[in-house]
């Protein structure tokens, strides 16, 4: 049976990916080793790890801008701390915006550090739309926020003009539409959503904003340490950089981020019109606000849910249970989801008597 895998991360790669990752496994670029137990400092993961860095810039429209790529550990929660430690200057302040667990989360470690003023937040409603027509004050270093919230099935549609720098973590959505990605001095991702497997995180920064807090920052925290030393100050996550390449020379192959907009703009029109027609079925997010990656909805009839759960169970159908804190249901739609996935949870959708 084939399954359709609509987890929200680790999530679905494509079969492609999966395919040459497993070969190099066994037997990486006629090495006769297996990717596992080569030297990072080897020539053949040397190259992997620059050409990785290479698509990112390439993908986003960042080649030659002054922007670097780096591949460092973690998860997008430790990048909560560094993002503070290597942006807020000592007696500094930062602009936040609240939306969901995971921004509430870098607005704890970000306090840490120094003041942080939470411009708005949603947690009124439970974090079901975001917020609009707020201020920025002057005198931030930088205004944090999470483009697409993974567990509540917001997305931030028009991001502010802001007149400092912006920093934004897209651990859900990156690389999923097109933006002009030179307006954000700083990006962050973890890898396990649109991008490759859990293990490595993505960081796209801005040179030039670096090295004017006035702090001392650990080495392992510091982006500088580990732009001097090309993403290789401490050991990578060697398996997951190379399935991030493979992922991303996927898409690049496919046509882009412009072409999987295409494909992604198609699984949620699809997806949201079953929910907004179908009488047993109601979404959760504000519907201006709904999120192409991450689709909450609920049943209106909860006599119904052991009947659709085990429909969607029996057509090969993983991964939509909410999240703990939130119920209800949750597909996660990421690049490498197929429509025909979508169309195999619509079709059990229609099933619900």
């Amino acid at each position: 049976m084939k399954m359709h895998n609509f987890n929200a991360g680790p999530s679905v790669l494509p079969q492609e990916v999966l395919k040459k990752a497993s070969e190099a496994v066994l037997n990486f670029n006629n090495s006769n080793l297996s990717l596992l137990e080569i030297s990072h400092r080897s020539a053949d993961f040397v190259a992997v790890m620059e050409n990785t860095r290479q698509l990112v810039l390439e993908l986003l429209g960042l080649e030659g801008k002054g922007y670097q790529a780096l591949f460092l550990q973690g998860g997008a929660s430790l990048e909560f701390l560094m993002c503070a430690y290597n942006l807020l200057p000592i007696n500094g302040k930062a602009a936040y915006l609240d939306t969901g667990v995971w921004s509430s989360g870098a607005i704890k470690e970000a306090k840490l550090l120094g003041e942080v003023i939470v411009v708005a937040s949603s947690k009124d409603k439970t974090y079901h739309y975001i917020p609009k027509n707020y201020n920025i004050p002057a005198d931030a270093a930088y205004f944090h926020c999470t483009s697409n919230n993974t567990i509540y099935g917001t997305q931030i549609k028009s991001f502010p003009k802001v007149n400092t720098l912006m920093v934004c973590d897209m651990s859900s959505d990156i690389f999923s539409r097109q933006l002009d990605f030179s307006k954000f001095d700083m990006i962050y991702a973890g890898a396990q959503k649109n991008m490759g497997p859990a293990g490595t995180t993505l960081v796209v920064v801005n040179e030039r904003i670096l090295g004017k807090t006035g702090r001392t920052i650990p080495s392992m925290l510091d982006y500088q340490t580990h732009i001097a030393k090309d993403s290789m100050y401490n050991t990578p996550t060697v398996f997951a950089v190379y399935v991030s390449m493979l992922t991303l020379q996927w898409l690049k192959d496919l046509g882009g981020i412009a072409a999987i907009e295409k494909i992604n703009n198609a699984k949620a029109a699809l997806l949201y019109a079953e929910i907004d027609n179908n009488p047993n079925f109601e979404g959760l997010a504000s519907k201006e606000d709904r999120s192409n990656m991450n689709v909450t909805f609920i049943l209106k009839d909860d006599t119904k849910k052991e009947a659709f759960d085990a429909l969607w169970k029996a057509a090969g159908i993983v991964g939509i249970k909410g999240h703990r804190s939130a119920g209800g249901y949750r597909a996660s739609m990421y690049n490498a989801l197929a429509l025909e996935s979508v169309q195999a949870l619509v079709n059990v959708m229609k099933q619900v008597k």
